[in-house]
């Protein structure tokens, strides 16, 4: 590889490192060509893009990201390293956890989710637990929503029982 190639490399990943939130490690070694595309194709399916790289050439662009500190994962990055990156903290976690049910890789190496770092294969549950911005929100709109409707559900029983309660003082006099 020449050292323009090399140059283009490191600003492509340069690129992806600065735009995507939810950035993955992971060691996909020894898995068959056939497992391989397998993997490729779930990750299309769930819109995470992943890509083998050369670990100098990703440390050198984890150095050229000026708003982010990567300095955590540098330990982790020795032998294959796949990037895996995507829109949505968890589903990475999520794909990597359900791949494994029927292969031993791959392997977490690490993760920077939301400016959170995760270091080892045994964070992998911890980062399928965490919620995607979607999931707060309908979680958020279910605590609001609940509150409401007790509250005009007793406002509507209440007005009954208000009339009711006049209706039978009115007839009670008479």
């Amino acid at each position: 590889m020449t050292r323009e190639e090399k140059n283009q490399v490191i600003e492509e990943l340069q690129g992806i490192l600065t735009e995507k939130k939810v950035i993955y490690l992971t060691d996909a070694s020894n898995l068959n060509s056939a497992d391989t595309t397998r993997l490729r194709g779930e990750c299309y399916k769930k819109d995470i893009k992943m890509r083998v790289v050369k670990n100098t050439l990703l440390r050198i662009a984890m150095d050229r990201v000026e708003d982010r500190d990567f300095s955590e994962l540098y330990d982790v990055m020795s032998g294959q390293t796949a990037l895996m990156v995507g829109e949505v903290g968890n589903m990475p976690a999520k794909l990597i956890k359900e791949f494994r049910r029927s292969n031993d890789r791959p392997l977490l190496k690490g993760a920077f989710v939301a400016e959170s770092v995760f270091v080892g294969d045994d964070q992998l549950t911890a980062l399928s637990e965490l919620k995607s911005k979607d999931e707060l929100i309908g979680d958020i709109i279910g605590l609001l929503q609940s509150p409401m409707s007790n509250v005009l559900g007793a406002l509507q029983s209440g007005g009954n029982t208000v009339s009711g309660l006049v209706k039978a003082l009115s007839e009670r006099k008479e």
